[in-house]
């Protein structure tokens, strides 16, 4: 009997080079591929995916039991093999459900009280309550983390920038002393506070970025230094050893990824931005997204339906890479938190038995927001020799409402470009432009090769009435979901790194060569190199 894979192959090779716009003769085609939730609409009509390859999907999700692994995380259940560890950020976001228990105890209420004390914190900071060595309010706040402990608070605190109503929050994560220098130069060490954001404070470029902070907090306060210090940390004795009194210390447990950490204490930095409230909204859309999740059927299952595009986009067109496409300039970090969300989860080469791949894991993710991409990388996307699918994200309305021609503007930009991508320019009618141009015989058929552009490019469009706390938290959990579901059909573990941890341990070896220790043992080309970079 013929496997799903094969059927998938089959059905793709069959259509290969198939007008993704003639299956658009179906009238209903929008309607069927497109699915809606609590507003976030996700199209993806403008991919090669017609109504047979549609059920293969779904057929192949269900192969691959994807709901009963999705249960299972969602119960609690060590689904991180590798680390033998449960995997339940979504228990940050979930409200007061029922109870949750790991290990015989329920997690829940652990939850809340730490969730309390950030907004007490937060509340604290933002009234002046919490007030600075000085008397006076805390003005600036610097987080100093690195991976999930930068990547989201950074993300999310652009992203709500019209929020904001607390002190300002700035961020340090590059080992790179530019990046500190920079960053505390502008700011006065009496209106300061600094988080330090690292599970077990021993992550040596936040470590590193954490000695330099004291030190510039300890000349401009003194003593008073570590009353200007919070930390994200489980690590009690190492950030008492600091100085930084336990009711400023707030840890999460080993079930929390440090790229699905957003939803608790590292956080931090958006709850001061923005406030309890609106961080509270930010949790909601991210449940209302795992309850989507959870309840609907495949057929109308958002997550689902973007993992097996991405499945298809993957493993049966092989396209080595996507596209995210924010055309909304304060979602510009978003490809770079979708990056790190996507492949330090789905790069991986052996299955959850450690058994090597049979096929291709996650793709390389990358992007940029519109419309500056346009101007940069949209020439590949539209005339390379290889087919990159690109997402787009787009708003209905803006936080601008005089600036709605810029908007309108945006949004034409937005949809003009996945309709270039699918429909291209022909031959023929390049030729026509080039003629109008004056060009004639040969020059005009030369002229008419740089101007046609091939088409059948596929696309995905997330579109959103307006970027809130409540959208973003819908959008991230939307994400995270995707990635689920396309490592439960690879059967990998999403929720393990091991692919970063040589070359720190290297790093970890060299540092004594680079100030000079013989480099024994290294191998021509990196001792070489030690004597290039020798100071």
């Amino acid at each position: 009997m013929m496997d799903i894979w094969t059927k998938l192959q089959e059905n793709y090779s069959a259509a290969e080079g198939r007008p993704i716009i003639s299956l658009f003769d179906d009238p209903q085609r929008f309607d069927r591929f497109s699915v809606e939730a609590n507003g976030l609409l996700l199209d993806f009509s403008k991919t090669s995916i017609d109504g047979a390859a549609f059920d293969l999907l779904l057929e192949l999700a269900e192969m691959r039991d994807v709901a009963g692994q999705r249960d299972a995380m969602f119960r609690g259940e060590r689904i991180n093999r590798s680390e033998d560890r449960s995997v339940l950020h979504t228990a940050l976001r979930a409200g007061d459900g029922g109870p949750l228990v790991i290990d015989g105890e329920d997690v829940r209420p652990g939850i809340s009280k730490t969730l309390q004390a950030m907004e007490d914190f937060a509340d604290g900071i933002r009234s002046g309550r919490i007030a600075t060595a000085g008397g006076g309010a805390f003005t600036d706040v610097v987080n100093i983390g690195i991976g999930g402990s930068d990547l989201g608070p950074v993300m999310a605190v652009r992203a709500l920038s019209p929020y904001h109503n607390g002190p300002r929050c700035h961020f340090v994560s590059n080992v790179d002393g530019a990046q500190i220098s920079d960053t505390l130069r502008k700011l006065d060490p009496r209106s300061t506070l600094v988080i330090i954001a690292s599970k077990t404070f021993t992550t040596i470029e936040t470590m590193t970025n954490a000695q330099t902070a004291i030190s510039w907090l300890k000349n401009g306060l003194g003593s008073a230094a570590a009353s200007h210090l919070a930390a994200v940390s489980t690590a009690l004795e190492k950030t008492a050893g600091m100085g930084i009194s336990p009711e400023r210390v707030f840890g999460f447990a080993d079930w929390v990824g440090g790229r699905y950490s957003l939803w608790g204490p590292v956080g931090l930095p958006v709850m001061l931005a923005i406030g309890p409230a609106e961080f509270r909204n930010f949790l909601a859309g991210a449940r209302d997204m795992d309850i989507h999740f959870l309840t609907e059927p495949g057929q109308r299952n958002m997550p689902l339906l973007m993992g097996l595009v991405g499945i298809w986009h993957r493993n049966i067109c092989r396209y080595s890479t996507r596209a995210i496409l924010p055309y909304d300039q304060r979602l510009a970090k978003l490809p770079a938190y979708l990056q790190q969300l996507d492949m330090e989860s789905n790069g991986k080469r052996v299955s959850i038995s450690g058994d090597l791949l049979e096929r291709d894991s996650g793709p390389v993710v990358w992007g940029e927001a519109g419309t500056n991409g346009q101007h940069a990388f949209y020439q590949l996307l539209h005339q390379g020799t290889e087919i990159i699918p690109a997402e787009f994200l787009v708003a209905a309305r803006s936080h601008e409402p005089s600036l709605r021609d810029h908007h309108d503007l945006l949004k034409a930009n937005c949809l003009a470009q996945s309709e270039a991508l699918m429909l291209g320019r022909s031959l023929e009618q390049a030729a026509e432009i080039a003629a109008e141009l004056g060009f004639s015989g040969k020059e005009q058929s030369v002229q008419a090769g740089f101007r046609t552009f091939p088409g059948n490019r596929p696309s995905l469009t997330l579109a959103y009435p307006l970027l809130t706390p409540y959208s973003l938290g819908q959008i991230i959990a939307l994400y995270e979901h995707r990635v689920f579901v396309e490592g439960a059909i690879w059967g990998i573990n999403s929720f393990d790194q091991w692919g970063v941890e040589l070359g720190k341990e290297l790093a970890s070896t060299l540092v004594p060569m680079i100030k000079g220790a013989p480099a024994d043992g290294k191998d021509p080309s990196t001792r070489g190199l030690i004597r290039a970079l020798s100071a």
